[in-house]
């Protein structure tokens, strides 16, 4: 055991990957084989599931890996930029948006986000200009999933095959672990397996799973990672050693303006578009059912997110790599301990792999993986499920489509995303380095398009023109910014800022309050001199 460190690890990673194959079995036998229940679960989960589904949903690699990652490269500075806004928007979203969306969709019979924009703004063919957009900007959300997985697998397993065939680096600090291309193929193919089995059910019951698995694992871990750094059994007393050695960069906000934390609050914006948050909120039992969410997604947000972002802040202090030291040589490995990893991605899963009992570490795996997949599973399902409704069934005819037939476009389509998104992480893995960059530039995306939902609810005037207008001003300057900062050299992705000259002076803004501000102005205007929807559409959507 002592010549594989990563042998016990990858034994509980296989046999949790197993358990939600299980998992995918169960949920086809309850399957009753039509579209509203595969895609929709029949509109039966109660509060306790929508809650956890709901936020395993939103929790990402992003939360875990990319939150650490930033606090171990920006500071803890980082917790107040996005998680504690996070926490208030999301509710916010969910009360604001959610509830009212899903009221419409029990009257009118809507099962995507397409089809209530259609009917809204009277447009048979905004499903053509949408589509392309929400699968555009997923595929970057579940690259943020697939790159994680994959980077935390190969971590994990380290020393697993040190000799081993092509692919098992040989050297640094994940010699010898499982490739990451291969780690990402097998979590993107058991996510496959059970969505394709157990639709928006299985999804449901497989995140509801996983959130627990995540946040129960993940206070474990926390605990036991500030107990090996602190060199003691009292969590108090370590969290106080901890603290007394960041350095101030680190532990305070200094080289974060106040004007960046502002622009942060757009970010959250971004589930009020999310696909597959809107199709989770339609399968709700009835309209209490938001209640437990709304309250309760703050408090589980603090509980993932604040021991992430520690834990990537400790990790610049010196104790980390006598910590590591110290319980390399207790586990009596005969080889010696990985360095810490440059790439801020891998910050957390090194520190589960060194820090913590071979077996146990591998239990914490499985739980960052259960928070990955509770993402990847939701996205792939709602692609699925918009091709099927908005693309295929829409334009050839209800009556020709049967729901059997709808079932397997939906599942086709299921294969073929997960597909092409897994080559373009075989193709920009290198590139997209940064996980936390990648989700940031994904949410401004869908934040920019907040606005269009928003109106289309709460404002009577919003039009057709001033709709379309809004969406295609989102999608121009994401791509437009998106480019400038792939191709530039001294910055990529991970540079959030756009400088602009105002009067002589220097300016810095991100690029989603570039894109909201476009897409936001552009609606107004274009709605205010454009006819507006007729009286039979505000009647429908306006009357109480």
């Amino acid at each position: 055991m002592t010549s594989h460190p990563g042998l016990p690890q990858l034994i509980v990673i296989v046999a949790y990957l197993g358990l939600l194959l299980l998992l995918a079995v169960f949920s086809n036998l309850k399957l009753k084989r039509t579209r509203a229940d595969y895609q929709l679960a029949s509109h039966s989960i109660g509060p306790v599931l929508l809650l956890l589904s709901l936020f395993g949903t939103t929790m990402t690699g992003f939360a875990l890996v990319g939150s650490s990652g930033e606090a171990f490269r920006s500071g803890i500075g980082v917790y107040g930029m996005l998680a504690s806004s996070s926490g208030i928007i999301h509710s916010l979203c969910f009360f604001t948006v959610g509830l009212r969306v899903y009221q419409l969709a029990k009257r009118h019979g809507y099962a995507t986000q397409i089809a209530f924009f259609r009917d809204r703004l009277e447009s048979d063919r905004i499903g053509l200009l949408l589509f392309p957009v929400l699968v555009g900007l997923s595929i970057p959300y579940i690259l943020v999933g697939i790159i994680s997985a994959g980077g935390i697998v190969q971590q994990l397993t380290a020393g697993l095959w040190i000799d081993g065939p092509m692919g098992f680096a040989n050297d640094g600090p994940y010699r010898g672990g499982v490739p990451s291309w291969l780690g990402a193929g097998v979590i993107c193919s058991v996510v496959l397996i059970y969505v394709f089995f157990g639709g928006m059910r299985g999804t449901a019951w497989a995140n509801a799973f996983q959130t627990l698995v995540f946040m129960i694992l993940g206070m474990v871990t926390f605990v036991i990672i500030v107990n090996k750094l602190g060199g003691s059994a009292d969590l108090v007393a370590n969290m106080r050693r901890l603290a007394a050695e960041l350095p101030e960069s680190v532990s305070t906000r200094q080289g974060m303006k106040p004007s960046l934390f502002l622009m942060y609050l757009l970010i959250p914006l971004s589930v009020g578009m999310f696909p597959h948050v809107f199709q989770h909120w339609l399968t709700a039992r009835r309209a209490s059912t938001f209640k437990l969410p709304v309250v309760a997604h703050p408090i589980f947000i603090l509980i993932v997110w604040l021991p992430c972002v520690l834990l990537g802040a400790w990790a610049t202090t010196p104790l980390l790599a006598e910590a590591v030291q110290v319980a390399w040589t207790a586990k009596g490995f005969d080889t010696p301990p990985p360095s810490i990893p440059a790439n801020p991605n891998y910050i957390l899963p090194y520190m589960v792999k060194t820090l913590t009992p071979p077996l146990l570490g591998g239990f914490l795996a499985a739980g960052i993986l259960a928070a990955i997949m509770s993402s990847l599973d939701s996205q792939f399902l709602c692609l699925g499920t918009i091709f099927n409704n908005d693309i295929v069934v829409h334009y050839r005819g209800q009556d020709k489509v049967s729901d059997t037939q709808q079932v397997v476009v939906t599942r086709s389509f299921v294969i073929a995303i997960v597909l092409v998104c897994y080559a373009i992480y075989l193709l920009t893995a290198a590139k997209a380095a940064s996980v936390f960059a990648l989700g940031v530039w994904c949410f401004s995306g869908f934040a920019a398009l907040f606005p269009i939902v928003f109106a289309a609810l709460y404002w009577k005037r919003l039009s057709k023109a001033g709709a379309y207008s809004g969406i295609s001003a989102a999608i121009t300057s994401w791509t437009i910014l998106f480019y400038y900062a792939w191709t530039n050299p001294n910055g990529g992705i991970g540079d959030f800022m756009v400088t602009t000259n105002f009067f002589g002076h220097a300016i810095q803004w991100m690029p989603v309050v570039i894109m909201f501000a476009s897409s936001t102005l552009t609606t107004i205007a274009i709605s205010l001199i454009t006819p507006p929807p007729s009286p039979a559409t505000i009647e429908k959507f306006f009357s109480e």
